[in-house]
């Protein structure tokens, strides 16, 4: 499922090879999850994203979960504190939505 944003503001963007990528932070969902930041890209031409890369507050405690969801797909693929940084987390969602979207060889470059 879709992360459903109603409303966000924007942290960091990113350019990595044909994708404009976004931190959002401060986030207010309506899909009933509990947001700390989801990194969006979106494909030069398109209108909305195609892949997430989300750090949701399962519930109390310091731990996040590391989510990676696209159209297809939703997987879990780490839980720990350490998401909580921005830099931690934008290093790690970068990382993985690069090589998720076959552009692991791009360097991404930092606009905001």
């Amino acid at each position: 499922m879709l992360p459903a944003i109603r409303t966000a503001i924007p942290k960091r963007r990113y350019r990595v090879g044909d994708q404009s990528v976004t931190v959002l932070g401060e986030i207010e969902s309506g899909d009933g999850l509990s947001y700390r930041w989801i990194m969006a890209f979106v494909q030069d031409g398109q209108t909305k994203p195609g892949l997430y890369i989300c750090a949701e507050k399962p519930g109390p405690g310091p731990r996040l979960r590391l989510r990676v969801v696209n159209s297809a797909m939703s997987e879990v693929v780490d839980e720990d504190e350490r998401w909580r940084d921005l830099d931690t987390f934008a290093d790690e969602a970068l990382r993985i939505g690069a090589s998720a979207l076959g552009l692991a060889s791009e360097v991404p470059a930092r606009l905001m």
